[in-house]
């Protein structure tokens, strides 16, 4: 019987319609690959051609005797110089001082000078550092996306369950508390108890609102208020950001906390109730639910209906990923340039963009475009087999 489920569960994973999916990613990753083949050969030869010029040019002016230019009247005197020689090329001498200015940056910056070399744009070495650089992005993408997906259902179904117990906000709870303080006070008894609770009643709606703020707030926003006091690791303070920042826990919570509400509200689930399984949504009682089972990663309900609604919910919510996963990568792209780490991939990218080395920034965007279709081509794979499954049970 096993085996015969087993085979059933193959076949229709790669149904007419999952493989139309896959056709359709294959043709865009085909044609996106030519299209960057053939940028990168029609840009490779021509920058590089301009930078040999552009570096001859800028080599000379940083090599003239008696000239130093990390003085700015130096710099000051041999702008003048140009402008003397080249009266009616102005824009040009502006350039030429700014390409030297950002030519002496590099040369402190990119560790190709360090090492006695000139950048050339794709090489082994270069090539080599930025696989490694490439290999890093993709695990704190795979990480991000991992812990995402588990406290997008934990804090889904922690709503879920709130709103099944009635339980009011924090604010209101703490306006009721007020005016029974001021009955209290009129009959001239001391509310002390009311006082207390109304408080720490206030201070939690304080607390949840901080929360908010902080999963609500640019990325860039919170790097640059934490920057001077976090030492952790850089790879760690990106999954965390990636996680709590930019909205996307909190909106995509809402997401599942919706489709949980609407399968709750089915018929199934008080056909269920009526049959015996338990309906409760109390913490840790018998018939209830089990706050361990909330918190685990493989969340499961057993003999509740809250089992087969969240079930349904996780079906639904797995096309989503696919969304999710591209506001993700964008979120990865902005935190690693905000918190200007040298080593990191869209570090990499800022600089090569800086520096015009745009056949190193055109890899990286593809690679960037290979690791979006590739969790779009797994999303695809994983609720087709999920379907599968569910036609299965039905």
């Amino acid at each position: 019987m096993k085996n015969d489920m087993r085979r059933t569960i193959s076949s229709s994973m790669f149904s007419p319609l999952l493989r139309k999916k896959l056709f359709d990613h294959l043709a865009s990753i085909l044609f996106v690959s030519a299209v960057f083949i053939v940028l990168l050969a029609v840009g490779v030869n021509r920058e590089k051609n301009d930078r040999e010029k552009r570096h001859e040019l800028i080599e000379m002016m940083t090599k003239l005797q008696n000239v130093n230019l990390g003085s700015p009247m130096q710099k000051s005197l041999l702008r003048e110089t140009l402008d003397v020689f080249y009266p009616s090329e102005k824009a040009r001498n502006d350039s030429i001082m700014q390409s030297i200015d950002a030519y002496r940056t590099e040369q402190y910056t990119n560790k190709v000078y360090k090492t006695g070399g000139a950048p050339e744009g794709l090489s082994w070495l270069g090539t080599a550092d930025l696989a490694g650089m490439y290999l890093s992005f993709v695990f704190v993408y795979v990480l991000v996306l991992i812990v995402s997906y588990y406290a997008v259902q934990t804090f889904a179904l922690f709503s879920f369950i709130q709103y099944k117990q009635q339980k009011s906000s924090y604010l209101l709870c703490a306006f009721r508390q007020f005016w029974l303080i001021v009955e209290k006070i009129r009959r001239g008894d001391i509310p002390a108890k009311e006082a207390g609770r109304c408080a720490v009643l206030v201070l939690q709606a304080c607390c949840r609102g901080g929360v908010l703020l902080v999963l609500f707030a640019p990325a860039y926003i919170i790097i640059y208020s934490l920057k001077s006091t976090a030492d952790t690791e850089p790879w760690v303070f990106m999954v965390v950001l990636a996680v709590v920042s930019n909205g996307l826990l909190i909106n995509y919570a809402h997401k599942f906390y919706t489709f949980l509400l609407a399968e709750s509200r089915k018929g199934y689930v008080e056909t269920a109730a009526v049959k015996g399984l338990n309906h409760s949504y109390e913490w840790n009682v018998q018939g209830g639910i089990a706050l361990r089972s909330l918190l685990h990663w493989k969340k499961y309900f057993p003999l509740h209906v809250l089992q087969q609604v969240y079930s349904n919910a996780r079906y639904q919510y797995i096309p989503t990923m696919k969304q999710y996963a591209s506001f993700l990568i964008s979120g990865l792209v902005i935190i690693e340039m905000a918190l200007n780490i040298q080593g990191h991939l869209c570090y990499e990218l800022l600089q090569d963009i800086l520096f015009e080395r745009y056949e190193m920034a055109l890899v990286i965007m593809f690679g960037i475009f290979l690791v979006v279709k590739g969790t779009e081509i797994i999303v695809d794979c994983w609720f087709a087999r999920e379907s599968a499954k569910y036609e299965n049970r039905t």
